[in-house]
């Protein structure tokens, strides 16, 4: 189900709309999909579909908040739609789309701005590591402005929940802060009695963060995130890396010299980092992410346990050599399906749904 009736001047509130709670959710088309963003976003909207209203669309806008060149961003967008339905994203039960392709997107981020004050941008950690690194004559203003942007992105389709890594939590606040504000200033009676709307004009959502791999490091350091910016690709894993690259870079990660393998020790980053993604590249994290879905928060946390605690119990006194080879087979036949069917795709031009898409 292609989105639809939101550029159509044509479309009626609630037109195409399922009748449940809504998450709206999207990536960057920029470098290369790799596993933090499959396990932090991606993998999670698959059983989402089942359960909400889902809108996944491809966020092609903030990727020109950096330099990028045309040709290769369209290409990135064709494939970013090709990784999506590889993952198994389901256009008969979600809305899949580009978001340039819809232009109220732009339209109410321009509305926004005139609502949002300049110190609340000033604050945005991710602006300041960025402008720091380039310098403030390398950096345009979209990058200062971008998170109006993804409010806009949010607030556009009067979304319930958004699925957000930790690093992304404060652009979140500032999308709930964005409306509470305008509905404070341009919503309530004083508005209705003029000959406005009234009430409430949107809906202030909520943050939907995974229990496990909302934040998954980089293979190089267990205390930075996997990012498409880091200059070394021995720093992730990508999901359409092959066998024997994945092989490598696991056999080349950052570990430790401590005995022995365990969760949650805070002196251990990578150790942690390594076993979360076996545990999730395992399929050890299924049923706990459908209990939280299902909103048993007491299954939840037994679920969670338990799988932890086999995970666990299996490599607590693994040698490094030893769980690198299980995790190398773990990644390998998870990514396996997905990598035929994106690179299937490829070999044909490109499937018909992934064009549609882009």
């Amino acid at each position: 189900m292609l989105l639809q009736c939101l550029g159509s001047s044509a479309c009626q509130p609630g037109e195409f709309f399922k009748s449940f709670e809504r998450i709206v959710s999207g990536v960057q088309p920029t470098g290369t999909i790799h596993l933090g963003n499959y396990l932090g976003a991606i993998k999670n909207w698959i059983p989402l579909q089942n359960t909400y209203d889902t809108f996944f669309f491809i966020v092609d806008l903030h990727a020109i908040t950096l330099p990028y060149e045309t040709q290769q961003l369209s290409k990135a967008t064709r494939e970013t739609a090709a990784i999506y339905l590889a993952c198994g994203v389901d256009t008969s039960k979600a809305s899949v789309f580009v978001q340039s392709h819809v232009r109220a997107h732009a339209e109410l981020m321009w509305l926004l701005s005139s609502a949002t004050p300049v110190g609340w941008l000033n604050k945005m950690i991710q602006f300041k590591e960025k402008s720091r690194k380039a310098g403030d004559e390398n950096v345009g203003v979209a990058l200062l402005t971008y998170p109006v942007l993804m409010a806009s992105d949010i607030l556009l389709y009067q979304s319930d929940f958004v699925p957000v890594g930790e690093d992304q939590k404060q652009h979140l606040e500032l999308t709930r802060e964005l409306a509470e504000r305008v509905n404070y200033l341009f919503g309530g009676r004083k508005w209705k009695k003029l000959g406005g709307r009234g009430g409430t004009i949107f809906k202030v959502p909520e943050p939907l963060i995974p229990p496990e791999g909302a934040r998954v490091m980089s293979l190089t350091d267990g205390r930075s995130k996997m990012s498409k910016s880091d200059s070394s690709d021995h720093s992730r894993i990508n999901l359409l890396d092959p066998k024997d690259v994945i092989a490598n870079k696991i056999k080349r990660c950052k570990t430790d010299s401590a005995s022995g393998l365990e969760f949650d020790n805070p002196e251990r980053p990578e150790c942690n980092n390594l076993l979360t993604i076996y545990q999730l590249m395992s399929g050890r994290t299924k049923e706990m992410y459908h209990s939280k879905i299902l909103h048993n928060l007491e299954l939840d946390i037994k679920i969670l346990r338990s799988a932890s605690s086999e995970v666990a119990q299996e490599c607590q006194d693994m040698n490094w050599g030893v769980f690198k080879s299980i995790l190398t087979d773990a990644l390998i036949d998870h990514l396996h399906p997905i990598q035929c069917w994106s690179l299937g795709a490829k070999a044909l031009c490109g499937s018909a749904t992934a064009n549609d898409i882009s």
